[in-house]
């Protein structure tokens, strides 16, 4: 598929993700379906009917109020729609046609529902971080058999050894200061680290040292803002997917750079 094509198909489904990931942010917290019961208004009840449902455009038509009872609609659910459209773009125009987009796709999705889960909760669920390992796994031996190309079962490997590691890495972070790293965050290094290493070593130490650097630099934003102390809590998961697209993004090159400096 052309590259325009590719990217206008691929935005539209990140659209279509992206209202899905609303309800899963609400809903997923709180314990609750994700499928049942169907979406409605939280003042008046009223089911949200297909037509009103649409990406983006539903909310600009309806002028951000409910249709029955006129009770304001958070901007939040159009900005979380129309950034997911625009990253599913993004990462389809970086990776073209690929056996690694699909694995790149479902990466996007999940950073977007976990990004604001803990930003709203501070917690990143179990049901949306452990299923990611065996469909990450899945998704990541497809782009390695590469079917109709030639295949790279080292990737594979490489990708098993660095999720381990990164895991250990965080759970070793998580005993020697409990305060300082939850659970969760360890459990979602070993999906990061899967996904990293897959494209390389140097990607992965790109991206697991970003996520220090970028959380780091927003905590001591914050305590020279006076909106934190010293001992204050942030949520890390955010900045462990930002730094993990750092070093999918830039981590190839910047090896390659280092490497040829000590050439």
């Amino acid at each position: 598929m052309p590259a325009a094509p590719l990217v206008l198909t691929t935005a539209v489904l990140g659209l279509a993700i992206g209202s899905f990931l609303n309800v899963v942010v609400w809903r997923v917290p709180r314990g609750g379906s994700v499928a049942r019961p169907p979406s409605a208004c939280p003042r008046c009840s009223h089911r949200i009917r297909a037509r009103d449902n649409v990406p983006v455009l539903s909310w600009l038509l309806l002028r951000g109020r409910c249709r029955d009872c006129d009770a304001p609609i958070a901007r939040r659910y159009p900005l979380v729609e129309a950034g997911t459209g625009l990253l599913f773009a993004v990462v389809a125009a970086s990776a073209g046609v690929a056996w690694t987009l699909p694995v790149l796709l479902y990466l996007a999705a999940l950073s977007v529902a976990l990004t604001l889960i803990d930003l709203d909760v501070h917690r990143l669920p179990d049901v949306l971080v452990l299923p990611a390992y065996p469909v990450c796994a899945a998704l990541l031996a497809l782009a390695s058999w590469n079917p109709g190309g030639e295949a790279d079962w080292a990737a594979l490997g490489r990708a098993a050894v660095g999720g381990a590691a990164l895991l250990a890495f965080y759970l070793a972070a998580a005993l020697a200061y409990p305060g300082g790293m939850g659970l969760g965050d360890v459990k979602l290094a070993g999906v990061l680290g899967l996904c990293l290493a897959w494209f390389g070593w140097d990607v992965l130490l790109v991206g697991g040292f970003a996520a220090f650097l970028l959380g780091g630099l927003y905590a001591v934003g914050l305590v020279l803002a006076g909106r934190a102390g010293r001992r204050s809590g942030i949520p890390f998961g955010p900045w462990m997917l930002a730094g993990a697209w750092l070093g999918i993004a830039v981590g190839g090159r910047l090896g390659a750079w280092y490497l040829g400096l000590l050439a």
